[in-house]
């Protein structure tokens, strides 16, 4: 392998192509379903896998074959194919990524936005972008940088999804009808995770899982004057409040039911660990934390192991509180909260979803009126024991592309497709991988792909393909 043409092409193909073809893709608010219930009349879901499709069947790459694949009453999928080329092994590659995208946010800089591409200093600015509509254009890329230099490579599939920022609920239904297409697949990469610098390939070897719902407290039929009812009737923040003490430890944010707790492997606690040297200052710093806000772990390792491997609280959205220019003296009726429930990787989505339940809805403060009703509930995944011939592959190509040894460690996201693929494929290796580093802030206002890293993201992944095609 020449690794100095495959940067320098694979880069090229990034300034000549593939940021331009992300810019038109940031500008179509292709919202996942579950921020765009009416996804399909709006049409920008068929937008960008259409735009997709045009360029993936531009490249050249021998034997490739695309379609956008429909099942009825589902989001579409994106599929490709490409034969092997010399492969010393008959298994199959999956390359995975998605399109649809999280919702606007607040809080965007005065002169970007989320449907306002703007390229900036190396960061293409934008929603999705990053997370990860990149993910079909690199992968496309890197097999072609493969074959470009006469690289064995097995057979490659790609399957990119429309539905995962919702939870990839059409996903297991496409599983299944391209079970026969997509054959043996032994190697994944999935380009939809987070990298903790941009000075190095990082290899994401857990994902959390995720139970989410709304929590909704009525004390009353309507509002009352505060001052006649405020000592009668229960505040329905107050109740909500008691029934999240259940699950949380306000002054620690420390999750109390054990349903929700699981072990941590000896080897992730050692790979956080070498990950905390690895970032340094730079875990904590990459968070714009407002004033003297300090972070809820001061070592890194735990730190770490806490995003990784330990469930946590987040309060999302809430209906029912007006805003304080419009909130009056009133004893308001009730307060919904959506709550987003990280869990570790080896903790089953459904039972702590239906634990969850039950938890929030039994015994009411007050007899209040209270119920959950879950929207989402993911297993997350912990990754097989690395092969030699993939370990030896990943800290090649992060040093022959970015200097520097490779890193791995546990993202705190979800990603429910690599749950399905690691239960559909039990000896199938993985890298799962991105761009999503500091202050990229993915669903979030400001969100941006590094595109330097990612360039190099692109060559490392070239690489590994090659490597794969070429081990026994």
């Amino acid at each position: 392998m020449d690794t100095t043409t495959l940067q320098s092409v694979t880069a090229a193909q990034w300034d000549a192509e593939i940021v331009p073809q992300l810019t038109d893709y940031i500008r179509i608010p292709a919202k996942s379903p579950h921020f765009d219930p009416q996804w399909a009349a709006h049409g920008h879901i068929e937008r960008v896998v259409r735009q997709a499709e045009s360029w993936v069947r531009a490249q050249p790459v021998a034997g490739l074959a695309v379609e956008i694949v429909r099942l009825p009453g589902r989001t579409p999928v994106l599929f490709f194919e490409a034969p092997a080329r010399g492969a010393a092994r008959d298994g199959t590659v999956l390359l995975y990524g998605h399109l649809d995208k999280q919702p606007e946010m607040s809080g965007w800089r005065a002169d970007l936005g989320p449907w306002l591409p703007k390229y900036e200093h190396g960061k293409l600015y934008g929603r999705g972008g990053a997370d990860d509509g990149y993910a079909v254009y690199a992968s496309l890329a890197a097999l072609g940088a493969v074959q470009a230099q006469g690289l064995p490579h097995a057979r490659c599939v790609g399957l990119i999804e429309t539905c995962e920022e919702s939870g990839s609920y059409d996903l297991p239904a496409y599983l299944d009808h391209l079970a026969p297409r997509m054959g043996a697949v032994d190697f994944v990469i999935g380009l939809d995770s987070g990298c903790g610098d941009y000075e190095r390939l990082w290899v994401t070897t857990s994902l959390r899982g995720l139970a989410a719902g709304t929590l909704t407290v009525e004390v009353l039929t309507e509002g009352v004057h505060s001052g006649d009812a405020s000592g009668v009737v229960p505040s329905s923040f107050r109740v909500a409040r008691a029934l999240l003490d259940r699950l949380e430890v306000a002054a620690s944010g420390r999750i109390v039911p054990p349903d929700f707790h699981a072990p941590i492997p000896d080897e992730r606690i050692e790979q956080a660990r070498i990950a905390a040297d690895l970032l340094g200052d730079v875990l904590v710093r990459k968070y714009p934390f407002a004033g003297g806000t300090a972070p809820m772990a001061s070592d890194r390792t735990e730190a770490l192991l806490n995003r990784a491997w330990r469930p946590a609280l987040s309060v999302t959205g809430a209906d029912g509180l007006p805003p304080i220019a419009q909130a009056g003296n009133v004893l308001r009726p009730g307060t919904a909260l959506k709550l987003s429930l990280r869990l570790p990787p080896t903790t089953a989505g459904d039972a702590a979803t239906a634990a969850m339940k039950r938890l929030l809805e039994a015994d009411p403060p007050h007899g209040a009126k209270v119920s959950f009703a879950p929207d989402q509930a993911a297993t997350g995944w912990n990754a097989p024991p690395t092969a030699p011939w993939l370990a030896a592959a990943l800290e090649h190509a992060s040093r022959a592309f970015y200097g520097k040894p490779a890193g791995a460690m546990g993202e705190g996201g979800t990603i429910p497709f690599m749950g399905m693929l690691g239960r559909s494929f039990p000896r199938a290796q993985f890298l799962i991988t991105g761009v999503l580093g500091p202050q990229s802030n993915a669903h979030g206002p400001n969100e941006f792909l590094h595109v330097p890293y990612a360039k190099k993201l692109t060559a490392c992944v070239a690489a590994v393909i090659a490597a794969h095609g070429s081990s026994s």
